[in-house]
């Protein structure tokens, strides 16, 4: 039975050296972040449950530490099996992260599939430079290494760190959107964007992708699926296309199984997402109006906080914001909007907000309170910590 390695190394050659000195043995590799407060990264670890732990003084025996006992237990988690490769968590945005088991031929084939969706290249170069516990970054390494391109892995992303590895050669880069707008784009043949939505306004050299943990990363692009990839939306009788509802994706880089011991794969071989979207039928693209636990029930409407973020983002006044629900006597939820302005002395006002709410979307989209903060939290990939926002910040401010 092969033994799990808790790999907590900076992104790096190092970090390369020691992922593949693992699968040489047979064993498995998790990834975890190597400069997570040390409450979070035993949090990480007990959920994972390696064998052992390897840092850059060594490797140890895995033991957990006081207050963490160990999760999954014994009798309920998946054990490892020959094939498997890796054991990545999610990025936590609900606040419960999971541990996602894959194998060496999922992650071969989502290789395969992004390569040849972007076309392959004798002088393709990737830079990896996305944290290397998430599948966005990790992916980038095991793309490379599957189809002989060439590979730069850098520990974190900076603008100048991206700017200067697209001067020395390298083509293809995975990014988050809140870098795009840092750099300058135009030297890069192809940049990936995923972990949050793509702007509206991207170059023609950027392509959006969708996907997820589960699936190994992006295994829609433009909203099309990849070679091999199965999406769709699981509509109610008598629904409209129009209307967002469950993505479903089916695909050969799909998990094996939680660490946890569940196995979140039907059957038929499709495994519900959380996020809800919409499939044109003419065109066959899938749009992702954003996660199914976001939905805001207000007077007895749905309100999907992406399109009342899209509207508000286009506001010169406002540098970020995020919408989400908060419970209200009269109205089930009410649909609150949390800004960062873009002066701090000059917030836009809760009216100018409805208004240019209420110019595109139904009433009931139109934020009922707004609170002012100096940023939004996130994960390290950049998605809105949504569940850190339904609760009141009590120092904020509420024009």
């Amino acid at each position: 039975m092969p033994e799990l390695v808790g790999l907590v190394l900076p992104g790096g050659p190092e970090f390369a050296r020691a992922l593949r000195s693992i699968w040489d043995r047979g064993d498995v590799a998790a990834p975890l972040p190597w400069d997570a407060p040390a409450a979070h990264l035993e949090s990480l670890l007990a959920a994972v449950d390696p064998d052992w732990v390897l840092t850059p003084e060594g490797t140890t025996r895995y033991q957990p530490a006081d207050g963490h006992p160990r999760t999954p237990v014994e009798a309920e988690r998946t054990e490892l099996i020959d094939g498997d490769a890796l054991v990545i968590c999610t990025s936590g945005t609900t606040g419960r992260p999971r541990a996602a088991i894959h194998t060496h031929a999922g992650v071969e084939a989502a290789a395969f599939a992004t390569s040849t969706a972007l076309g392959v290249a004798p002088d393709v170069r990737w830079l990896a430079c996305l944290p290397l516990h998430h599948v966005g970054g990790c992916s980038v390494l095991t793309r490379a290494w599957h189809t002989a391109a060439g590979l730069e892995i850098v520990p974190r992303a900076t603008p100048e760190v991206v700017e200067r590895a697209a001067l020395a050669g390298c083509t293809h880069v995975s990014l988050v959107p809140t870098l795009l707008h840092r750099i300058d784009p135009t030297p890069w043949r192809v940049i990936l964007l995923g972990g949050a939505a793509a702007p509206t306004d991207r170059p023609a050299n950027t392509v959006a992708t969708y996907g997820c943990t589960e699936t190994y990363g992006g295994v829609v692009y433009d909203g099309l699926a990849l070679n091999g990839v199965s999406v769709r939306v699981t509509l109610e009788p008598g629904e409209h296309w129009s209307v967002p509802a469950p993505i479903e994706l089916r695909t050969p880089s799909l998990l094996r199984a939680y660490r946890s011991g569940t196995d979140p794969v039907a059957d038929d071989g499709w495994f519900r997402t959380g996020d809800l979207g919409m499939i044109d039928p003419d065109t066959g693209r899938l749009s992702v109006t954003g996660r199914a636990d976001d939905v805001i029930v207000s007077g007895g409407e749905n309100v999907w906080p992406q399109p009342v973020e899209d509207v508000l983002a286009s506001m010169d006044s406002i540098e970020e914001v995020a919408i989400v629900g908060r419970s209200d006597p009269e109205w089930g939820e009410r649909v609150v909007a949390v800004v960062v302005p873009a002066e701090r002395s000059r917030p836009p006002t809760l009216e100018a907000l409805r208004a240019a709410v209420r110019a595109v979307l139904p009433s009931a989209c139109a934020p009922r309170e707004m609170e002012l903060r100096d940023c939004l939290p996130r994960t390290t990939l950049g998605k809105i910590e949504r569940y850190r926002l339904r609760t009141p910040d009590t120092g904020a401010s509420r024009p």
